[in-house]
Order: structure tokens, then C-alpha cells, then sequence
């Protein structure tokens, strides 16, 4: 069980992503895309919220929470709405009502707290259900959401969506198995001080990671590396300032996703193979 902390719009970064580089994927669906939200907490407030993101996207969009904590649950089902928004008891089998598919899971703040060695099984595991061409989306972000940090996995063989997010026909590994992608990163821009402050809610794949010789502890040196150097453009604001940012890295080699855009809210996304662990 997860220790449940759950605050209004905390994960309003993650949902802007999905609704961006998932739309696409949910509007592909035959029929109404299952997105589930697993481990969502002691509050269902966060699936309320992205399945209100995600109407946007496409109007018949299926919302599931899913909690171990039978608890959690019946809270959720006191503001169930279905068949547009249900709750169920489960795990990482995540259990979906009439045992749909579904097309996204989105896993925050859930595996933080188990062994980093667990990671590899959970995400398998959780592949394994989606449906043809599914991706899960697993992060961290602190209590408010002003830092949040996710990778995106896909199963082997998964196409890219119209964002350009996904590994594409080529990717490697036996079907279903899990894909990464890559890892984004995102911060409140207001304030920042450093961007390697992100690195302690890093997703648990990498945040043990950080230590020389490995590609994400790189990746926070050049962050801070080129935000230093792009302090000049601090009078302009700081999103100027990130974007020139994001611009630097990419011109290092860096395998910076997207662009200026993206850019612009404070997002950068780095091809997984730059930070994979090693």
C-alpha cells in the first residue's frame, strides 16, 4: 500500500503530457480507450481529475482507479460514475470491470516505494495487460506537483504515436515485453533554482542512479551546467532562460525530445537509451 498522499492537481504535468502524446493513441481506440489510474491514493480526486483532462481528448474516455486498499476503494465508488469513471481492488494485474484492456496506465508515486530490482517485474507485468499498442506511464512528482519526473514504457513492437512518442515497429524484445522510451522531466519554472533539484524524484528505475558513470547523473550536470550558463537570460524570464536551456542540451548531443513547445511549460524529454542504467 502506498502512503496515500493525494493533493488536487498534483499530477496536472503528467495529465498535460498524456492528453499531448497520447491523444492520439486514446482516439486510434475502436472503442471507449480504458485509461487506468493505479495506486492513485487515499483520495480519488487525481483519477477525477484526468479523466476530465482526458474528455477533452476523446468524450468516451473509460477512467479506472485501482487501489490495493479496500478503503481507498469505496471511497472512489462513492463518486463512481459508470461506465465513464469506476474503481476496483487490485494491484499491478490491474483488474479493469468486464476485463477490458487498457490503453494507458498511469503507475505515479507507486513504485517509488518498492525495490528498485522490483521495477523490471512490475512493469511486465503491467504490459502484459495492455491493449495492442498501450503504453504505461510511471513517475514520481513531489507533494504539490511543481516537480514531476516519468517514463514512458511501451510493449515491444508498439507504434509511435502522431507526438513521435513510442518506440516504433522496431522495437526490441519479445511482443508485450516492456519498451522505455523515454524520461521526461518537468518543473515549476517560477522560482527554480537549480534544474538537478529534480534528481530526488527521479522515477525509482533511476533515482539510485544518480551517481557518476551513469547517463541520468550526466544528464543533471549538463542540466545545471547549461541553465549556468544561460543565467544571462534570466532578465527575460525563466522560461526564456529554459528554453535556451533545452536548446543547449540538444546541441551537446544530448537526445532531446520535441521542441520549443514543449520547452516552453517547463518539459524536457531525453531518448531512454541517454540514461538506461548501466
Amino acid at each position: 500500500m502506498t502512503r496515500g498522499t493525494t493533493n488536487p492537481n498534483r499530477l496536472r504535468r503528467v495529465d498535460r503530457w498524456m492528453a499531448w502524446a497520447l491523444g492520439d493513441l486514446l482516439r486510434r481506440s475502436e472503442s471507449a480507450p480504458v485509461v487506468v489510474d493505479l495506486g492513485y491514493g487515499a483520495s480519488p480526486v487525481t483519477v477525477l481529475e484526468l479523466a476530465g483532462r482526458l474528455r477533452a481528448v476523446r468524450e468516451d474516455v473509460r477512467l479506472v482507479g485501482v487501489e490495493i486498499d479496500p478503503e481507498r476503494v469505496a471511497r472512489g465508488e462513492a463518486v463512481a460514475d459508470p461506465p465513464r469513471v469506476e474503481f476496483a481492488l487490485g494491484g499491478f494485474e490491474v483488474p479493469v470491470p468486464d476485463g477490458a484492456r487498457p490503453s494507458v496506465v498511469r503507475a505515479f508515486n507507486v513504485l517509488r516505494q518498492y525495490a528498485e530490482e522490483d521495477t523490471p517485474g512490475a512493469w511486465a507485468r503491467v504490459v502484459g495487460r495492455l491493449a495492442a499498442g498501450g503504453v504505461l506511464v510511471d513517475g514520481t512528482c513531489d507533494e504539490i506537483g511543481r516537480l514531476a519526473t516519468w517514463v514512458d514504457v511501451w510493449a515491444a513492437g508498439s507504434g509511435t504515436s502522431r507526438a513521435g512518442v513510442g518506440p516504433g515497429r522496431g522495437g526490441v524484445g519479445p511482443a508485450n515485453a516492456p519498451v522505455p522510451h523515454s524520461l521526461t522531466l518537468s518543473w515549476r519554472l517560477a522560482g527554480l533554482e537549480t534544474p538537478s533539484v529534480i534528481a530526488e524524484r527521479l522515477p525509482k528505475v533511476l533515482i539510485h542512479r544518480n551517481v557518476p558513470g551513469e547517463g541520468v547523473h550526466a544528464l543533471m550536470n549538463a542540466l545545471d551546467r547549461a541553465w549556468a550558463v544561460q543565467a544571462p537570460l534570466a532578465s527575460y524570464g525563466a522560461r526564456q532562460r529554459f528554453v535556451a536551456t533545452a536548446r543547449s542540451l540538444r546541441d551537446e548531443g544530448w537526445p532531446v525530445l520535441h521542441g520549443p513547445a514543449r520547452w516552453r511549460l517547463g518539459e524536457i524529454s531525453v531518448a531512454w537509451e541517454a540514461v538506461a542504467p548501466r
